[in-house]
This record gives C-alpha cells, sequence and structure tokens, in this order.
C-alpha cells in the first residue's frame, strides 16, 4: 500500500509510524485509519521490525476525528474505502489490531492526543508524552460515545473512577495528571521524546528474543481480563514448557554465562508454537 497520510521509517529494527497530516493536527480520516492498520500487519509480519513507535507529525499527535471532511467523518455512513464496515468504529479497529501484534509498541505523544487520538493507542505496551501533551475523551461533549473499545481498555490502565471522570466529563487535561494517573510513565522534554521512545525500544531490540516478547506481550493482555489467576498459571506453564523446549532458551542461558549480547535465532513469523493464537482461531485482521 502507498501511504498518503502516513509515514513508515525503519531504521535500526525499529518502525516509526508518523500521523502525517501536520496542517489539520493529524487529525483522524478513515484513510489514515486503513493506513495504521495495514503499516501495523505490515510490521508485524516483518522480522526485521521488533519495536512499533507511533508518534505524530509538528505539534499535535492526533486531534481526533477530521469531522470537516466528509470523507473522514468517524461516524455515520459515509463514503468509506474499500473493505470497511460502516457498522465499526475506526479507533477500535486500529486499537484491536494493536492488541494482537506480536510486536511491542511505543507511543510517543509529542502534542494534543483528542478521541481516537488517545483511544487508539490504549492498546500500546508504553505510553510516554512530551511536556506539550494534552489529553482529551471529549464525546459526550459531542453527544458521541466512548470509542476505540476505550471502555475495556482505560479503567484497566487508570481505574474506574478516573476512566468514568475522563470519559463523563470530557474535559481536557494535562500531560501531569496522565502521568499521576498512569496513562503514560513518563514525561520528557519535547526533543528527548522521540530519542526516549528509541532508547527503550533498542532496550527491545538489542537484549530480548522476539518470540519471547511476543508471548510475553499477548500474556499480558489476554489474561488481564481472565476471571481466575489459575488461567494465567495454566497458559504460563504451557508457554513456559514450550520455550523450554526450543533454541531461543539455550541462547538466552548460554549469553548470560559466557557474558556477552544474545543472539536469538527463532522468529515470530516461522517458529511460533502451534496453540498460538490461543485466544481465537485467528489473530484480528481488519
Amino acid at each position: 500500500m502507498e501511504y498518503t497520510q502516513i509515514l513508515y521509517e525503519v531504521s535500526d529494527r525499529i518502525l516509526t509510524i508518523t500521523l502525517n497530516r501536520p496542517e489539520k493536527m493529524n487529525a483522524f480520516t478513515h484513510v489514515m485509519c486503513k493506513e495504521v492498520i495495514d503499516a501495523l500487519h505490515r510490521a508485524d509480519d516483518d522480522d526485521d521490525v521488533r519495536v512499533i513507535i507511533i508518534t505524530g507529525a509538528g505539534n499535535a499527535f492526533c486531534a481526533g476525528t477530521d469531522l470537516e471532511s466528509a470523507g473522514g467523518q468517524g461516524r455515520g455512513k459515509t463514503q468509506l474505502p474499500e473493505g470497511f464496515d460502516p457498522e465499526r468504529d475506526i479507533a477500535g479497529m486500529v486499537t484491536l489490531t494493536m492488541y494482537d501484534l506480536k510486536k511491542p509498541v511505543i507511543a510517543a505523544f509529542n502534542g494534543v492526543a483528542v478521541g481516537v487520538g488517545l483511544t487508539m493507542t490504549l492498546a500500546a505496551d508504553i505510553r510516554i508524552a512530551s511536556e506539550n501533551a494534552r489529553f482529551g475523551l471529549v464525546f459526550t461533549r459531542r453527544a458521541f460515545v466512548s470509542e476505540g473499545a476505550s471502555n475495556w481498555f482505560l479503567p484497566r490502565i487508570v481505574g474506574m473512577g478516573k476512566a468514568a471522570e475522563w470519559i463523563l466529563t470530557g474535559r481536557v487535561f494535562g500531560v501531569q495528571e496522565a502521568l499521576a494517573a498512569r496513562l503514560v510513565t513518563e514525561v520528557l522534554p519535547p526533543d528527548g521524546l522521540v530519542p526516549r521512545a528509541r532508547e527503550l525500544a533498542n532496550e527491545i531490540v538489542q537484549n530480548t528474543s522476539p518470540v519471547s516478547v511476543a508471548l510475553c506481550r499477548q500474556l499480558l493482555w489476554k489474561m488481564v481480563g481472565t476471571d481466575h489467576p489459575m488461567e494465567a498459571h495454566k497458559m504460563e506453564s504451557k508457554t513456559l514448557s514450550w520455550m523450554t523446549k526450543n533454541p531461543d532458551v539455550i541462547e538466552g542461558v548460554m549469553s548470560f554465562l559466557e557474558k556477552r549480547k544474545p543472539n536469538f535465532p527463532m522468529k515470530p513469523s516461522r517458529d511460533m508454537p502451534d496453540f498460538y493464537p490461543w485466544w481465537t482461531d485467528r489473530p484480528f485482521r481488519t
């Protein structure tokens, strides 16, 4: 796919997806949705990509749905790109795609993130923000309802009380409030944001097994909603038993004993267990 509203840049096994409509504060459209989903799937299938960073061009991360463009409206039955279900929320299509990835995702909020600009990142594994970032779940102020599967994700991240306050009031809030609620884990000067995201990504690239990361990522996300910790114990036991029979564990132990960087041979594209994905017959695909 040729991208017109995002940038796709791979360097040092790190993909940076940049929402690229700076003249519109990266307002979200169906075209951008389709491109982001394609980029996420493309990266997930590419063993040369280990980590995904998503950020915005210019001074904004994403100012929400583009309500001015008829082709970009996120609600209602507009002229949709091929393959879109008009009854589905496009923010949720991105979030659920991200949720099922084998690759970790770092969201780097360089500026305002409102509506879908926030909700589509709730399945990211790490969220960091510039001092210039602001956030808002402004749906009730426009007579919409919260989307992006945020009613599942947000209470698990910040707790029900804070999630309810933000969603029901629809108010815009600052980066320090986001940090205090653990929506983001770090606040950085603007020029330090992407370097910090890349530093975190490099920790993963240089030191971890891609297959182990993929399995740990999905154990975290898929076990958080189970009814009893026994379900997590069962799946952890199953995946641990499988990994110990494979060469990455040998390399992990030997690199530790030999005091060197690991060189893990297994690849997520071909070496996942036969029970993966255990939560469905196949990964979510839009």
